[in-house]
């Protein structure tokens, strides 16, 4: 009796905050309330519980330690991704779309030896009975892979506890719970998707997940979309919201919680949403960190000189400093890096690629991420970002290498040497540019969908310029003084 009153004992214990477990206690709150929502149907707590269960039998005996999620958007794929949580193995999440090297990379990487696809979860039957939960609060959550300056993508690990703290930091700030319905707009290996689900189904709320013809039809079909179902909240980059902001009439009434991230929002974005009753976040905070590490309102903010927003100050259970390039915290005013400290600094990635040396442990033990992002601290205590210090841009919202690009770009045969840049456009947005030295049979589209093929279609770049030789300077490097620039004009003004 003692060993089993002790085993019962260590259970809750490891039980503690993990993602599934404080999904657990929703399921036992709420178990008739909404947490899936589709246009053609409803799914409960309860259920949703049941489809995880289902999907478990299919694998929990074999004990799998990262498991890969190769499918289209729907509650079956959330159920596929907590049935992986409650297992205790990490999920590695890829869109169907994506280049099948690409995927493949990826799946190898992350020594993935199951691939959960829809056909996988088809003829998964109800289970028998209720599966233990395996995870653990310091046990590894999932693997976001991103741009890498390897040429290749690299695997950022989070566990379990960081996940929950993000989840109760969403809360505390948002104050969402039943009765919210969050959009699920983001595709699965991006933060935002994290928080659109995670942040919902720990707090009670409700996620409505559109089509992938309502999703890809355009703002009118997925307001629609929110409209018929009650949407609360919506979560995506800016210029969803500079978007949403061109056409405010299409914004169902129901919406009180607008949330930008993964890329600056500047105040030309919410002209028409302010002064609405519409709550509005600038959130900041990169992969390697959980999600986001600040918050800022905007809807009732003054904007900073540039037309942009600060990033606000931490969240609960992180703290952020800006930091000199000895890893001293500057003058309030004086510009340095935005280093974050706290729940959200996970262990780094996988293997050991350059930009591991980012996670910093200082003697005291205290673990630290240097973002690579510039900024200081205004008067009232807020963060103003920068720009990046490295050469890292964001593209359609997502951290893209140009390094990445450019390995890609010159493996093409039909090249002889090539680089890739990234320039800013009159809004301030970044876009890339590809310098080239042809090869004899060379040929545009071929070269375009040669990157298809290996890269996602932002990391693609816009623009193409042939050139007879790239110029160098007198130490051997490329002189992109000597260069053209190719000017793009700006998509939001």
């Amino acid at each position: 009796m003692q060993s089993l009153i002790k085993y019962e004992i260590i259970q809750i214990y490891m039980n503690k905050n993990t993602i599934y477990s404080g999904f657990r206690d929703m399921v036992q709150k709420y178990p008739d309330s909404p947490a899936i929502v589709e246009d053609n149907r409803t799914i409960s707590y309860s259920q949703l519980d049941g489809m995880v269960d289902s999907i478990l039998t299919k694998f929990y005996e074999r004990k799998p330690e990262f498991v890969g999620i190769v499918m289209h958007h729907g509650a079956e794929q959330i159920a596929a991704m907590l049935a992986v949580l409650k297992s205790g193995a990490a999920y590695v999440p890829v869109e169907p779309f994506l280049p099948k090297d690409r995927i493949d990379y990826m799946m190898k990487t992350a020594g993935v030896k199951l691939v959960i696809t829809d056909e996988y979860c088809e003829d998964a039957t109800p289970a028998e009975r209720s599966y233990s939960d395996r995870s653990i609060p310091h046990g590894v959550a999932y693997i976001l892979y991103t741009s890498g300056t390897t040429g290749k993508p690299k695997g950022v690990i989070q566990e379990n506890h960081s996940v929950v703290n993000y989840c109760e930091a969403f809360e505390a700030e948002m104050h969402t719970g039943p009765g919210d319905v969050m959009l699920q707009y983001s595709v699965c290996s991006f933060d935002i998707f994290v928080e659109e689900v995670f942040t919902t189904l720990l707090n009670g709320a409700t996620i409505a997940i559109p089509s992938e013809e309502v999703h890809n039809g355009g703002l009118k079909k997925v307001m629609d979309f929110c409209s018929r179902h009650g949407v609360t909240i919506v979560d995506g980059f800016p210029y969803l919201i500079a978007d949403i902001n061109k056409q405010p009439e299409l914004l169902p009434k129901s919406v009180k919680l607008i949330i930008s991230g993964g890329d600056v929002i500047r105040a030309s974005y919410i002209t028409n949403l302010r002064g609405k009753g519409i709550r509005i976040y600038n959130t900041y905070g990169p992969s390697e960190t959980c999600v986001c590490s600040n918050y800022y309102r905007v809807d009732n903010a003054e904007p900073l000189e540039d037309g942009t927003f600060s990033i606000g100050k931490a969240i609960k259970g992180v703290e952020v400093k800006i930091l000199d390039k000895n890893l001293k915290e500057v003058p309030k005013g004086e510009t340095g890096e935005i280093c974050i400290f706290g729940e959200g600094v996970n262990h780094g990635y996988l293997g050991n690629p350059p930009e591991q040396a980012n996670f910093v442990t200082l003697p005291d033990g205290t673990r630290l991420y240097r973002s690579g992002d510039m900024g200081y601290v205004l008067p009232d205590g807020n963060i103003a970002f920068l720009h990046r210090r490295d050469e890292q841009v964001m593209i359609l919202g997502k951290r893209v290498e140009p390094e990445e690009v450019e390995n890609v770009l010159t493996d093409y045969p039909k090249i002889e040497r090539g680089i890739v840049r990234a320039f800013v456009d009159e809004a301030r947005l970044h876009y890339l540019v590809a310098y080239i030295v042809p090869r004899s049979g060379f040929s545009l589209h071929d070269l375009k969908e040669y990157l298809k093929s290996k890269l996602t279609d932002f990391m693609v770049p816009e623009f193409f310029v042939e050139v007879k030789a790239l110029p160098l300077t007198h130490r051997g490097k490329i002189d992109m003084t000597a260069l053209p620039k190719v000017l793009k004009e700006g998509s939001y003004k």
